[in-house]
């Protein structure tokens, strides 16, 4: 589901942002590590679970990163689902490519 939902990002024009990966490694690697981040894997997990059109809610202790927050906006659209994030700061629901937080960070 990982690599289906990067796919589709792609598709529809997403290039991964790796400005906040501070780690001492090239692009790809960066890129690989933020298609890893646990959002995105709870995000796969709730796609293969729930039916089509349900909500999808998750719940971390840290702050979700930039890119993450983007790819979310993205996913909410492109499957069509409404995703409630609730991060270290705030909670963010994803609509139809759009955040309720206005992209605060």
């Amino acid at each position: 589901m990982l690599h289906q939902m990067a796919r589709k990002l792609k598709q529809v024009g997403h290039v991964a942002s790796t400005v906040d990966v501070l780690h001492d490694i090239d692009e790809e690697e960066k890129e690989y590590a933020l298609g890893l981040h646990s959002e995105r894997l709870a995000i796969a997990y709730g796609l293969l679970h729930t039916p089509n059109g349900s909500p999808i809610r998750i719940v971390k202790n840290l702050r979700a990163c930039r890119d993450c927050h983007e790819v979310i906006k993205l996913i909410s659209e492109v499957y069509n689902r409404e995703i409630i994030l609730r991060d270290r700061v705030c909670f963010h629901h994803f609509r139809e490519r759009g955040c309720s937080c206005n992209d605060y960070w």
